[in-house]
């Protein structure tokens, strides 16, 4: 029997801005980093938003979890391999380098508008990271909408 204690779930919660450097690089926050410096994340360019696209990182458990969503859709289900091809093409594996930072594929950076600054967002349990000024309008957005959302918590 092993003595070893279950590592606790990363929760991605808060924002933060950080610039990124010339070879694309963003500083992860402390607390959202993996216990194991080995574990891949998987970023992918997310184009679901009205204010435009971002980037989306998820942990392992959450790509799996995406993939069994998208496998349980109907076998004829058109959308299914159109999510699978879009998301398989426009994604990539990262992980943190000692420093604990991940690099922007340039043309994925491009894609979401990434350039200096970036704002890492936490979505609980996985995060965005979005360009300042897109990422004003998602908030904007995002407070209109809160109160009805809101009606479905206790």
């Amino acid at each position: 029997m092993s003595d070893a204690k279950p590592v606790p779930p990363t929760y991605y919660n808060s924002c933060y801005q950080h610039g990124v450097d010339e070879k694309r690089r963003v500083q992860i926050p402390a607390k959202w980093r993996p216990a194991d410096a080995g574990t891949e994340l998987t970023m992918m360019v997310w184009p679901k938003h009205n204010a435009g696209t971002c980037l989306r990182v998820l942990p392992p458990a959450q790509m799996a979890q995406l993939m069994a969503d998208i496998d349980a859709r109907p076998k004829g289900d058109e959308k299914k391999i159109y999510l699978k091809r879009f998301i398989g093409s426009e994604s990539v594996q990262v992980t943190l380098d000692k420093a604990g930072r991940i690099c922007l594929p340039d043309e994925m950076a491009r894609k979401a508008e990434l350039k200096d600054e970036v704002v890492l967002v936490g979505l609980l349990d996985r995060f965005e990271i979005w360009n300042p000024a897109r990422y004003e309008k998602v908030k904007a957005a995002d407070a209109v909408l809160a109160h009805e959302a809101f009606k479905f918590m206790e």
